[in-house]
């Protein structure tokens, strides 16, 4: 079988960042074939690594806290280099990866790496196609721009908790944050699509540059089309709970041995739902004749006559009720059952990768999105490193000796 080509093979990244938006921008490159080389502190690493709530299990039977699962979902496809860049040796070695480089992120405080000349200007001068991405919290100017940030303050900051938890007048009503970190996932994709944007605008014309992402700024984009609702009426649409943003009925149907997501947002939708439900008077109803009065000003009080419905049938039974009217609806998945449904398991979403370090000899990652490009997929080729696994590797290839390593590590450069 040929081995398929990688759309990044022959471009080099260096990944100075750390936690979790910066690198997953990091590993999307790497998904799609880039050489992603991770600069980590020597004997800490990255923070990530002992973040989450869950760690890969060693073959000692133990568990390193520097393999957490928030590190390796975020650092596949990436080789790892301990370096002092604080010190003078270590920032040669940096600049000698820069002259082979095509990409450089880092996510550190606005300013820290010029303090060493690992500022875009300092290392511009070394090798002008470089491509050199900051991702910070609020941006590299203004009032706040030296301020930390993370995910959870950016979904209240940016709007995205505004529009999202219970409605008012429920029981909790409230806003909340939503459960994965959001805000920083999206800013990783972001970075990788501001980066390929780079490399396409370096081919043309031969020159590389400066990309300023901010967590700030993805957050208020992510608001997304119920941001723009405000922005052309000028007034703040209120929480839906788990209810659609377009038409309604969309909300969650309980049935009596599980919960079924219906999205009946369009009139046709909405009259076949009728038909199911053998209520077709409620079509003609004038409290839900209107897509914005099913959707939200009544949009409660259906539901309520909804779920009296689903509540007499099994999960089952409305889900082959709601397929055969072609109505779209989903079953609720606790994340057990995520795994096992049967179009996950086509689409192969667990991607079991050989891992050094695990007790099994592997790990099972999320599969990348962009796994189906028909021509040049994104692909696993290595399992999140260990933490400096690949040091001396990096450094032969950059002319350095072993008795050169040998003294780098000894004066703890590496």
């Amino acid at each position: 079988m040929t081995k398929p080509k990688s759309a990044l093979e022959g471009i080099r990244v260096i990944d100075m960042s750390r936690v979790f938006a910066a690198p997953v921008g990091a590993q999307i490159l790497g998904d799609l074939g880039a050489d992603v080389i991770k600069v980590e502190r020597p004997g800490v690493g990255d923070d990530g690594r002992g973040y989450g709530l869950a760690w890969v299990k060693g073959k000692e039977g133990g568990v390193d806290p520097r393999h957490s699962s928030f590190f390796t979902v975020s650092n596949r496809n990436k080789r790892s280099i301990t370096l002092n860049h604080s010190k003078p040796e270590g920032q040669e070695v940096i600049r000698k990866l820069v002259e082979t480089a095509d990409v450089l992120i880092e996510n550190y405080k606005v300013g820290d790496l010029k303090r060493f000349r690992l500022d875009y200007e300092s290392l511009k001068a070394i090798n002008p196609r470089l491509i050199y991405c900051s991702v910070t919290g609020f941006g590299q100017t203004g009032p706040m721009a030296a301020l930390p940030g993370y995910d959870g303050l950016f979904q209240a900051t940016g709007g995205m908790m505004a529009v999202t938890g219970i409605p008012e007048g429920r029981p909790g009503a409230g806003p909340l944050k939503a459960g994965p970190s959001l805000v920083d996932f999206i800013t990783g994709h972001n970075t990788a699509l501001a980066i390929m944007g780079a490399l396409m605008y370096r081919e043309r014309t031969g020159e590389g540059q400066y990309i300023d992402i901010a967590l700030l700024d993805t957050s208020v984009a992510m608001v997304s089309h119920i941001m723009q609702d405000y922005l052309i009426s000028g007034e703040a649409p209120p929480r839906l709970g788990n209810g659609g943003n377009g038409g309604g009925p969309a909300d969650l149907m309980h049935c009596s041995d599980g919960i079924v997501y219906l999205t009946a947002g369009t009139d046709e939708h909405w009259r076949r739902l009728t038909v199911v439900m053998q209520q077709e008077e409620l079509f003609e109803d004038p409290r839900f004749d209107s897509n914005l009065k099913r959707g939200k000003t009544a949009r409660a009080e259906l539901m309520d006559i909804i779920n009296a419905w689903s509540g007499q049938h099994t999960v089952a039974e409305i889900m082959g009720l709601l397929d055969e009217a072609g109505i779209p609806s989903a079953k609720y998945n606790e994340l057990p059952e995520v795994w096992e449904d049967v179009q996950v398991q086509h689409r192969k979403l667990r991607a079991t990768t050989p891992h050094a370090y695990a007790e099994a000899g592997s790990v099972d990652l999320i599969q990348s999105p962009l796994a189906q490009m028909s021509a040049s997929p994104a692909t696993i080729r290595r399992a999140p490193p260990i933490l400096g696994e690949h040091t001396d590797e990096v450094l032969h290839e950059l002319g350095y000796g072993d008795e050169q390593i040998a003294a780098l590590r000894e004066a703890k450069i590496v």
